[in-house]
C-alpha cells in the first residue's frame, strides 16, 4: 500500500533508515516513563525501530486516514489512534510518564513544543525531527540573535540539546529547509521562584521589541512603575539568561 504524501498537512517522509534508527535510539529514557508517543508516523520510518523497543509500550497519533491504514495493516496489534497530538490528553495514554518522538510536520512543530511545556510534568524526554531553524532558535542560549520567546520558555523547564542536522535529500517529498534533530528533557525545576504568568508576560514583552533597551522595551510594563533595575536597564532582552530573567520579573514583584 503507498502513501501519498500531502502537502496541507506538512508530510515528508523520511527514506534514510540510519536516520530514522539514530533518532529512535536518541530516546535515553529520561524519568523512567514505559509509554512512547509517536507523533505523526506517516510511513512508519520511526516506528520499526520504536514498535519493539525494549520496556516501553508504542502509541502512535496520525491524522492520515492513509497512514493509519497502512501502520494498522503493517503492525498488528500496534496501537494507532486516528487523532490529532495537539488534542490529547496524557490521561488518555496512561497515568504515568510518556516520552514524545516524531519527525514532526514543520508547520506544527512549536506548537507541539508548548504542548509538551503545558504538559511538562507528563513528559520527561521529547526527541524530534524540526526545520533547523527552529530547533536552532529553541536550543540557543543568551546573546544569539535567534535567542527568543520560545528559547526561554522552553529552557525554564528542559535542558535543550541540538543532536544533529538531517539534509533535504533524506526526505519524499524534499522539504525546501533544512532539518535538525533536537531532545529535551526535563530539568529539576518543580516550580518557578516568581508568578509564571507575570514571567511569561514579560519575557514576550521584552523580546518583541528586541532591538531596544530593556528600560525602553519596558517602559510600559506596568509591574515596572520604578523602571527596570539599573542592571539590567542597558541591556536588551536577548542579552539575559533565563535566570536573568526570573530575577528581573522578582523585582517586578517586590
Amino acid at each position: 500500500m503507498h502513501v501519498r504524501a500531502k502537502k496541507h498537512l506538512g508530510q515528508h517522509f523520511l527514506k534514510e533508515d540510519d536516520i530514522a534508527r539514530r533518532i529512535a535510539e536518541s530516546l535515553t529514557g529520561h524519568g523512567g516513563y514505559t509509554h512512547v508517543v509517536e507523533v505523526g508516523p506517516g510511513t512508519g520510518a520511526l516506528t520499526r525501530h520504536l514498535v519493539h523497543r525494549p520496556g516501553t509500550t508504542l502509541v502512535c497519533y496520525e491524522v492520515d486516514r492513509e497512514s493509519v491504514d497502512y501502520l494498522e495493516r503493517t503492525y498488528p496489534g500496534l496501537d494507532v489512534r486516528d487523532s490529532d497530538f495537539l488534542r490529547m490528553h496524557p490521561d488518555a495514554v496512561c497515568p504515568g510518564p510518556i516520552a514524545v518522538i516524531g519527525n514532526f510536520p514543520y508547520n506544527i512543530s512549536t506548537q507541539i513544543v508548548f504542548k509538551i511545556l503545558e504538559h511538562r510534568d507528563r513528559f520527561p524526554e521529547m526527541v524530534g525531527m524540526f526545520q533547523k531553524e527552529v530547533a536552532d532558535r529553541i536550543c540557543t542560549g543568551p546573546g544569539s540573535r535567534t535567542y527568543g520567546i520560545t528559547s526561554v520558555l522552553a529552557q525554564v523547564w528542559y535542558d535543550m540539546e541540538l543532536l544533529f542536522n538531517v539534509e533535504r535529500e533524506a526526505f519524499i517529498p524534499p522539504p525546501a529547509v533544512r532539518s535538525a534533530v533536537m531532545r529535551m528533557k526535563r530539568n529539576t525545576v518543580m516550580a518557578m521562584p516568581c508568578d509564571e504568568d507575570l514571567f511569561k508576560r514579560l519575557v514576550k514583552t521584552a523580546f518583541n521589541q528586541r532591538r531596544k533597551t530593556l528600560s525602553n522595551a519596558l517602559k510600559g510594563f506596568r509591574e515596572l512603575p520604578k523602571g527596570v533595575p539599573s542592571e539590567y536597564a542597558g541591556k536588551r532582552a536577548e542579552e539575559l539568561s533565563v535566570q536573568d530573567l526570573i530575577a528581573l520579573t522578582l523585582a517586578c514583584e517586590g
